[in-house]
């Protein structure tokens, strides 16, 4: 995923209400990282294939994760969020649910009042 998409996705998951943060696993590697109410996280699509998938972690170590869904190739924007939104993270291997995620009062966007100055201006 590209650093302005991965932004654009987690700006996005926030105003939805889904505890989102980009994850930077690596240099110019970029992904979206939600943390689950239980303490684990999902890092999903920071290795950089086409394919939107997901990797679950619990203090680093691998716990579950999500299948690359099928067709996520030529997701868009909207997409991309409401697929991470509606996933259902309970059992090791995730699956999306069909039902539509519940809409929650928005977060603050990340970074706050200092995000450009954290970002190093590269952006408007």
């Amino acid at each position: 995923m590209e650093e302005n998409s991965a932004r654009e996705v987690v700006d996005a998951l926030r105003q939805r209400g889904v505890n989102a943060q980009m994850a930077k696993p690596g240099v110019y590697q970029f992904g979206v990282r939600v943390a689950l109410p239980d303490g684990r996280e999902a890092i999903w699509d920071s290795d950089g294939a086409a394919g939107l998938e997901a990797q679950v972690l619990r203090n680093g170590v691998l716990v579950g994760f999500m299948p690359v869904i099928e067709g996520s190739e030529t997701y868009d924007r909207d997409q991309v969020v409401d697929a991470i939104a509606r996933t259902d993270y309970d059992k090791p291997v995730a699956r999306s649910s069909p039902k539509p995620a519940p809409v929650t009062a928005p977060l603050p966007p990340e970074g706050g009042v200092f995000r450009r100055f954290i970002d190093g201006f590269r952006y408007r």
